[in-house]
Parts: structure tokens; sequence; C-alpha cells
């Protein structure tokens, strides 16, 4: 071919020739420009008189490109196959050629993709997953001109990327999205994915004690200098250690923003604190410059083989090198994910850390490599992050759908996962100090701050709404947890106990149902009493339901607890029953009371035999409560030997038991009873033993239908009257 035919068959100089070969489509196309700089667009204005046509980018590299000369191009190699290209000559640019937005011309020029701000990975030639994609997306991500890039095929990653672009979205179109040969990881680094966005460090760090006490739900903070803090300016905030705590155990991590310059001394942030912190703490401030507006969508995503490790999370763990996932970011706010649905991911799908403002919805994981290697196979972590949603988002046979660590104001809604018998957890917080945290509508395994004592096992205001699940544990220092249609439903392959636990520091919970339940108490911040209201437990043979350590009241108000067979409330703290109904086997062993004060107000207890244990000096109060029973031994009251003293007080108690079992039977210790108003039918009533001296007893104003008694004589501190016996 000659010179001439070449430039023939690249050029055209006829506008009536373009719309001959392209179409109306041609020139709306070219009709649309965005210039790249000032002198293109100028030049772009004047209206070139040429227009330069060529089948493939490959022709248009071969052809000089002046200043202001427009290019219609047909496709990348072949016409069609990255639709209709639009380019831009610059005879001198020092723009470094990338093979799509930037195509190299002879003499140093430059062809610039003209865009709308979309660009697509066909673009670079990238028409599957047979040619690696990395390139491409650093071309694009890097490139300002684009704010969103578009996938129109299945694609491949071989690199772990790391990127500060700001304000992109990227939307990969439903397709699937593999890593096979990708670059190897680095050790124990969640943040080594694919597509992993960060801020940047401004260098600028700022330590000092703090002058005065910082209140908690406060966002005014004392400061060295206020002037050191500009007003919209974002830090990564700590403060130090805990004394006597874990080595990782810190009241407040938060990446945060300054709203104010309140004064010299004092600025505001965007972050209601929710630990209080005392005069002497250190707060470390570091400013950072962050990565926003960033938004990864509509991929199914695998992670890269081999599949075969240890089963257990030992070390070593070739995988955690091997292995890949999709997204990080860290020193980021309002990025965004949506759509993403991994399989075989090694670290979180989407990881995060010291985020803010963001959303993850409608994402899903499966069956990753491992449950049990530490911060593997999760579908989302977010670290030190504030003011979260995560929506509508599934797992299966993974370790946790959603981890909150040390994190604040974040909502889990209509998240869903299954799998646990293969060692899921689809619902966890670290226990760093998290706080106002709030699950609506999900399913699936929930274990709260229970991570381990160097983080400090500690949270506050966990709110969980209509959530079922097979296990539910939330027994560490958790403050003002709050449990409202929260559903354990036993599993034999699972947990066949449908297990509750609880920290007794401002718990309150309505509407739950559940098997075992177990309430302890590891800490004591709150101001709000623990109460259990409208609730159901099946308990299991000799259940500790009141832990030790329990030494707050714990209330139970219109509850069903059945299955009481040697049933524990040890804690020191007050229990209360209100209209409750107790029940248990006819043959069940008695239910031991060691709590100071014991009530049941109203309700029902049937084939229940009640225990004090005398551990303590007791208070046992029952009020027109009815008790029953079916067996034909034991006593439905009773006390053990211990050495403490005990105040017994009932009224208006109907109590009716079978011949060979007793209502009451006080036979050992120091007691002081005021039985009255109430009514015993059948079986037996056994005092006498219980009331030497200097026990007190008044018994008055009873009913006694064919029982018999054993009561002490009457004298000066035994009173017995206006009691009705019959036959």
């Amino acid at each position: 071919m000659s010179r001439s035919d070449a430039d023939a068959r690249v050029r055209s100089t006829s506008r009536r020739a373009l719309v001959a070969g392209f179409g109306a489509v041609a020139l709306g196309a070219a009709g649309s420009l965005a210039a790249a700089s000032p002198a293109q667009a100028a030049a772009t204005a004047a209206g070139a008189k040429d227009l330069t046509r060529a089948d493939s980018v490959s022709d248009l590299s071969r052809r000089r490109a002046r200043d202001g000369e427009v290019a219609i191009v047909a496709g990348y190699r072949t016409p069609g196959d990255a639709g209709l290209l639009v380019y831009v000559g610059v005879e001198a640019a020092d723009i470094e050629a990338n093979g799509g937005t930037v195509i190299a011309g002879k003499r140093g020029s430059r062809w610039l993709l003209q865009h709308d701000g979309t660009v697509d990975f066909r673009v670079f030639g990238i028409t599957g997953p047979e040619t690696a994609a990395d390139d491409a997306l650093a071309a694009m991500v890097n490139d300002v001109r684009v704010t969103r890039i578009a996938a129109s095929t299945d694609l491949l990653f071989q690199r772990r990327h790391r990127f500060t672009r700001s304000h992109i979205e990227i939307d990969f179109g439903g397709h699937v999205i593999t890593t096979d040969g990708i670059e190897a990881n680095t050790h124990d680094n969640p943040f080594g994915a694919v597509m992993f966005f960060t801020g940047v460090s401004r260098d600028v760090v700022v330590e000092h004690r703090l002058a005065e006490a910082w209140p908690e739900l406060t966002d005014a903070v004392t400061v060295p200098d206020a002037a050191a803090f500009p007003v919209d300016s974002w830090w990564a905030l700590e403060c130090d250690t805990v004394a006597g705590g874990g080595t990782d155990e810190r009241e407040i991590q938060r990446f945060v923003r300054v709203t104010q310059q309140i004064d010299g001394t004092h600025i505001r942030i965007d972050y209601l604190n929710g630990w209080p912190l005392d005069t002497g703490r250190k707060l470390i401030w570091r400013r950072m410059d962050p990565v926003e507006g960033v938004r990864i969508s509509n991929m199914r995503f695998l992670g890269a083989g081999p599949f075969d490790g240890p089963t257990d999370g030992s070390f070593p763990d070739s995988r955690e090198l091997t292995g890949s996932h999709p997204i990080a970011f860290e020193y980021a706010i309002h990025c965004d994910v949506a759509d993403v649905h991994a399989s075989r991911t090694w670290w979180p799908v989407i990881m995060r850390r010291w985020n803010t403002h963001f959303t993850t919805e409608r994402c899903s994981v499966e069956n990753p490599p491992t449950v049990f290697y530490g911060g593997a196979g999760y579908l989302t972590q977010q670290i030190y992050s504030l003011y979260g949603r995560v929506s509508d988002c599934t797992s299966s046979n993974a370790r946790h759908l959603n981890d909150l660590t040390a994190s604040a104001y974040c909502i889990v809604e209509n998240c869903h996962g299954d799998g646990d018998d293969q060692g899921g957890n689809p619902f966890t917080t670290h226990g760093q100090y998290e706080h106002d945290l709030t699950f609506i509508g999900c399913s699936g395994l929930m274990d709260i701050a229970n991570s381990g004592a160097q983080w400090g096992t500690a949270a506050k205001r966990i709110t969980v709404r209509d959530h079922v699940c097979s296990w539910f544990v939330a027994g560490t220092k958790i403050s003002d947890l709050t449990l409202e249609n929260v559903r354990v439903i036993g599993r034999s392959t699972f947990d066949p106990q449908a297990t509750m636990t609880i920290n007794a520091d401002g718990a309150q919970l309505r509407g739950c149902t559940a098997g075992l339940l177990a309430i302890g108490q590891r800490s004591a911040r709150s101001s709000r009493p623990t109460t259990i209201e409208d609730c159901t437990f099946a308990l299991p043979k000799d259940q500790v339901l009141i832990q030790t350590p329990v030494t707050v009241p714990v209330s139970f108000a219109r509850c069903t607890i059945t299955g009481i067979d040697g049933m524990k409330a040890r804690g020191s703290g007050a229990v209360e029953f209100v209209d409750c109904r107790l029940s248990g086997p006819a043959t069940g062993a008695p239910a031991e009371l060691g709590a100071s004060r014991v009530t049941i107000r109203g309700g029902t207890v049937r084939d229940v035999v009640l225990t004090a244990t005398a551990v303590r000096d007791q208070a046992i109060v029952l009020e027109g409560v009815e008790l029953s029973t079916e067996r034909g031994e034991g006593a439905m009251l009773s006390r053990a030997g211990g050495a403490g003293v005990i105040t017994w007080r009932l009224s208006g108690v109907t109590s009716t038991v079978p011949k060979g079992a007793a209502h009451v039977d006080i036979g050992a210790g120091i007691n002081h009873a005021r039985v009255t108003g109430a009514q015993f039918v059948g079986g037996r009533l056994r005092l006498a033993a219980g009331f030497s001296e200097p026990s007190t007893l008044l018994y008055s104003d009873t009913v006694e239908r064919g029982v018999e008694t054993d009561l002490p004589a009457d004298g000066e501190r035994v009173l017995i009257a206006d009691v009705l016996k019959t036959a």
C-alpha cells in the first residue's frame, strides 16, 4: 500500500464523507466533545476543518496529532469492539500515554479520548478476562477527567492497587471478576485488596493531656491550641490505653472532622463521644486528607486459590498471601459499596478502617476458604468507623457477615447469615468500646463484644430488634443492651439449648424468646435497671440463670420460664418475678435462690420447688402468687441450712399440693416470717422446727383446707391467729 493510500485509509477531510461513513450518531458524538484543556477547547470550539477517521486505535497511533484535531475511531482493535471513540489531538503534551484515554501519536503527540466522564474498560482493549485489566483500572482511576468507570465484560485482575483518588464510581455491570495469579499479599494485610482507596497523611500529629475532663456525649473538647485544628480538617483521633487494661484497650478511636473553633483552647468535632475521659488522659490527633465520594458496585467476585489449608485457623497459612478480596477503604468518607457478591475470598470482601458516613448494601459472601483464621472469611469489617449503614446483605458458610470494631452510630438492617454449622457467626462486635449500634430485622448468630480482654470486651447502647438466630451471646462488659423481639431457636446440629447470655448492666429485653438464659455481670456503668419483659425461656437442667457476680437487681415481668429443674440464681442482687409463669418437670430438682431479695408477685409457679440457699441474709417475698404441683414429695418453698437470716413475706398466696408434698417447709436456721392472707390446699405445712429463738413468726388470716400442719406454739416470738381450717 502506498503512503497516499495509507493516508486515505486513516483520514477523510470531508464532513460529507464522515456522515456517509458513520451517520448521525458519529456527528452527535463529535458534537459533544469534552476538551481536556483550555487550549484544546479553544481549538475545537474554533472548529477544525479536518476530521480524522480511523478503524482502530492502532491505526490512529500511526498518525501525528495536531492541536485540536478531532479523530473518530470505529473501535479499539476492530470496528465496534469498544463503541465509537472520539479523540482530540495535542501536538506537544507532557502526558503519559496509557493505551486508552491517552494514545501516543507520531512525533511525541498525543490523542486524548473525549468523554462525558464515563469510560469503559473496552476503551483500553479489555474485552474479557483473557487479558489482565490492571493497567486499565489504574489509568482510569488516576485520570481526574474520569468520574465513572464501567465494565461491559468479565475481567481479570492480578495486582493489588492502592489509590488516593476521590469522587469516582466504578460499576462492574454485574460481571465476574477473577484474580487467578494475583501478586502475593504481605503478611496480615487485609488492606491488600484489588482496590484499596486510602487517604493521605498530612504529617501533622498533636499529642496532649486533657486539661479538662471530656464528658460523655460531648462534641466539644479541650486542645492546646485551637488554631492548629482548622475547621473542616479531618483527624484520626485516639486516646491512650486504659490504665490496667488490655494492650489495645482505648475508649476512643474515631475518624472525625473539626466543625468549630470555639475559643483558643476548645474545638468542636462531628462526633458525640460515647465514653467519658478524665482530666489527664492523653489524646493523639493525626491529620489526614481523606479519600471521599468513591462508589464501587455490581460485581461477582471470585477469590484466588488454592483453597486447601489448615482447617482450624492455625499458622502458618499461605493462603493469607495468595488469597484475594476486592475492596478496602481507609481514612475514607462517603465511600459506598453496593451489589458486590463474592465467594472464595480470604480477607473481608469489604474492609474498612477509619471510615465515616458510608453505606454497604445488597452485598454477599459465601464459602470463603476459612472461617477460623483470625480476620478472614468476612463480608465486611468496620474498624474505628462512624455513621455507617449496612443493609440487605447476606452470608453463607462464612465467618462474619458484619463486624463492627471500635465503631459507633452504625445501623445493620435486613441482613441474613446462614451456614452456622460451618463455624460462622454473622453478626459481631469486637468489644473495643463500640457504642450506639443498631441491628434491625436480621437473622443469624450474634456475638457482641467478645473478642478478648486485649481490646476491653466493652460496648454500650447496643440495640437489636426483630432478630432470629440459634445463638445469641452478649455477656461481656456491655452496658445498656436493648433486645426487642429477639428469637433464639435451638438447632440440633449447632446449639440445641438456644443460648442467650446477657450482662446485667442496664440490659432490657422485651418480647424475646430463647432456651438457655444466662445473666452475668461484668460491668456496672448503667443508670437504668436490668429488666426482662414479656419474654419466654425454656431452661436446660441445672441452668445458672443468674450468675454469682450479679449484684444489681434483675426484674422479670410477664415472662414464661419453663424447664426449671435445678435452676440456680446465685447472684446477691435482688431478683423479681412479676406476673410470671414459672414451671418445671414434676420430678425436677429444687431451684436454688441465693439473691439477697427474691420477690414473686402475681403469676404462677407450677411443679417448681423453690429453695432459699441462706448463703447470705435474704428476704423471700411472695405476694398474690399461685403455687401448685403434682409431685408427691418435697416442698414448694423451703430453705437450706446456710448461716443467713431469712425474712419471709407470704401475702395472698394460694398453694395447692397433693398429699406427701409440702407448701412451706422451714426447718433450719434463723427465720423471721410473716404469712398472711394465704390459702393452702392439701399436703403439709412444716414450720415448727424453723422458729426457735431468736426466730419470729406471724401466721394469720389464712385458710387451710385438708392441710397437715406442724406449727410452733404461740408465744412471745410466735403469733398464730385467725386461721380457718377445714378438712
